[in-house]
């Protein structure tokens, strides 16, 4: 079969042929603007009212079909129904692009709580059993004269909190510099032994502390023979404080731009001027942050204080002569005593540890503040200033 086609024709649009001007223009379709974080009052009630329909469906299936019993249990089912619910009548109301940003944003949210349930349980528990002996006399005293038939207000906890101020800030002393040198040199310098500081660093980090403990104690007060004493306890907790600060501090030099390092190259910086007057500055924020995640873990160990301190019922503010207190090891000490009075001195104690930290907290993050974005300009100009009166 043959088809007879008529190529005399112009096709349309076909060039050379004067019918070679291009389609008119098609005109858009209007499309609302999806905004995926606007929330507003009826998002609020959606959220609200899946939330009472999951613990409603949960209480009927689980009390009344299933049988079951038991608050985890509930919680669980509940959780789960929520943010199922949630999903359907977001992807009804709102399409299936908002309901999965929604479903997400609700996973987040539920994460988020349950970190902060046990957090403020713990608050709840610890200051409602230790604030009876709150005060300034509290803070100041020391344990001389009180005995085990003593009221719990007879004493204080001075000797404990200077203990442990000295203690730790020896500890910062002694490994916050190491940690920082150790980040900059597996993320700035490298070379051929990053891979085995890398290996050392991790191992570090897994290491237990009560392990950290018995090598100083082995070390320093058994083979070398310098007894008991503040600054035993804070080699402990510097061993164990290292790791921390070095790997939170490597991360952050990580986020630290790369074109600052190339800026500060252009103008004629060397690597350590580059390192030490804007890598260095940029992250000072988050290297007070991991200096801060370190304090936090070792402030309250008990375990490597037990080998090197020793524990002591009097005031001794010479970290590096004789037996020292901290708090961790008088709290240990004394909520397992016998006495209804000592076990409220521990409980006080603890109270009064949860508040240092929280204070070394506050002070830190003030101190350390935030550097905007615009200094970045300046750290660029410090370093080629630096950079002329080295080659001057």
């Amino acid at each position: 079969m043959t088809i007879a086609v008529d190529t005399s024709a112009p096709l349309p649009f076909q060039a050379g042929t004067g019918n070679d001007s291009p389609p008119p223009p098609r005109t858009p379709i209007p499309r609302s603007r999806v905004r995926l974080r606007d929330f507003g009052g009826g998002d609020l009630v959606l959220l609200g009212a899946s939330l009472a329909a999951a613990i409603a469906v949960t209480w009927l299936i689980f009390e009344q079909f299933a049988l079951l019993s038991g608050p985890a249990g509930f919680v669980v089912c509940s959780i789960a129904a929520f943010l199922l619910i949630y999903w359907v009548a977001n992807v009804q109301l709102n399409g299936r692009l908002v309901a999965t940003d929604r479903l997400w944003a609700a996973i987040l949210g539920v994460g988020a709580v349950g970190l902060a349930v046990p957090l403020g349980a713990v608050l709840v528990f610890v200051i409602s059993h230790g604030y009876h002996l709150i005060s300034v006399h509290f803070f100041v005293k020391d344990q001389k004269g009180v005995g085990a038939l003593s009221p719990a207000s007879a004493g204080g906890i001075g000797h404990a909190v200077l203990g442990t101020l000295e203690q730790v800030g020896i500890a910062v002393i002694m490994g916050g510099p190491l940690g920082i040198a150790t980040a900059v040199f597996l993320n700035e310098v490298g070379g051929r032994a990053t891979r085995l500081v890398r290996i050392v660093v991790t191992a570090m980090s897994g290491l237990p502390s009560i392990v950290a403990g018995i090598f100083v104690y082995s070390i320093w007060i058994v083979y070398l023979g310098q007894g008991f004493s503040g600054f035993a306890g804070a080699i402990a907790l510097s061993v164990m404080l290292l790791p921390s600060i070095a790997r939170t501090t490597e991360e952050v030099l990580k986020v630290v731009p790369g074109g600052l390092r190339e800026a500060s190259t252009a103008l004629g910086a060397p690597e350590w001027r580059t390192v030490w007057s804007v890598v260095l500055p940029a992250a000072r924020p988050g290297i007070v942050t991991a200096v801060l995640l370190g304090i936090a873990r070792v402030a309250g160990e008990t375990a490597p204080l037990l080998f090197t301190i020793f524990g002591s019922s009097f005031i001794n503010a010479n970290p590096f002569n004789g037996a020292q207190e901290a708090l961790p090891l008088f709290i240990y000490a004394h909520v397992k005593l016998p006495s209804a009075s000592q076990v409220q001195l521990g409980y006080s104690a603890a109270l009064a540890l949860a508040m240092v930290v929280f204070f070394l907290f506050l002070c830190a993050r003030l101190v350390s503040g935030t550097r905007p974005s615009w200094m970045n300009l300046s750290l660029l100009r410090r370093a080629a200033k630096s950079s002329e009166r080295s080659e001057g």
